[in-house]
């Protein structure tokens, strides 16, 4: 008999999956739940590679919810929409790979897959998640708020601002985050170099949120023609599961 995609935690997870979060509070629920199923996964438990990329997303969506509380945004109801669309899309993700469906996006596949190895590195993997949700989901989530709220993907607007907004939640929370990934002598290293790797890394994810935004308005412009859009999905779902390979490769954790 296969045992389940989830181990002993199965059970749990597909009933949370069955749930769809419908705002921000919800999202970060599921979250936290998701969170505390994945850290008790066998044989690795407590250091899942899935779980060193959610427990990131938490904290960044956590902060995104902080921030919508304390009126940081300009178009609260874009920032809203937007983070419930694109939790939605990693959510559907786990989902297809729970039923071993072959619509289980590349992009994704590459980290599921490595749940069960030995040689996943925490830096490596989360890398390896923020890749996949970054440059697979957020450009189709950002194109499905903006047609929900009749809007446009339009450069300087105000949704645009507050989408940027959260490039400075990242380089916010970045240093705690990335230093919680590495060992003793990654720790000492990291100590010498100072703030280039802060800095570097936030760098980083500032400049692959605005090709997702780049992405999310081609995708726009053929959003109307199937095949076009199709076309896209699988560019975008080939590019990110070729760098998620390399990140999650001997190299890329050499590099990281």
């Amino acid at each position: 008999m296969t045992e389940p995609v989830w181990g002993p935690v199965h059970q749990d997870i597909v009933g949370l999956l069955a749930d769809h979060p419908a705002d921000v509070p919800a999202v970060v629920d599921h979250l936290t739940k998701l969170q505390d199923m994945l850290v008790r996964l066998p044989p690795l438990e407590a250091s899942c590679p899935l779980a060193d990329f959610n427990k990131l997303y938490l904290v960044i969506t956590s902060t995104v919810l902080d921030g919508l509380y304390e009126d940081r945004f300009v178009d609260p109801a874009f920032l809203a929409r937007l983070d419930v669309e694109f939790a939605a899309r990693y959510f559907e993700a786990l989902r297809f790979w729970t039923d071993a469906s072959p619509s289980t996006p590349k992009a994704w596949s590459c980290l599921f897959k490595r749940m069960r190895g030995p040689d996943a590195r925490p830096l490596p993997s989360a890398a390896a998640g923020v890749n996949a949700h970054i440059n697979y989901d957020l450009p189709f989530a950002l194109v499905t708020t903006l047609e929900s709220l009749e809007s446009e993907p339009v450069d300087g607007s105000d949704q645009h601002r507050d989408y940027l907004e959260i490039n400075k939640i990242f380089a916010e929370r970045i240093p705690e985050l990335r230093r919680g990934y590495l060992d003793h002598w990654q720790l000492m290293i990291d100590m010498v170099n100072g703030d280039i790797d802060d800095w570097y890394q936030g760098e980083l994810v500032e400049y692959t949120r605005n090709v997702a935004w780049r992405n999310a308005q081609k995708i726009w412009r053929c959003r109307h023609d199937p095949d076009a859009r199709e076309c896209e999905r699988t560019r975008l779902d080939d590019n990110a599961a070729l760098l998620g390979r390399l990140l999650l490769s001997p190299l890329g954790a050499f590099l990281q």
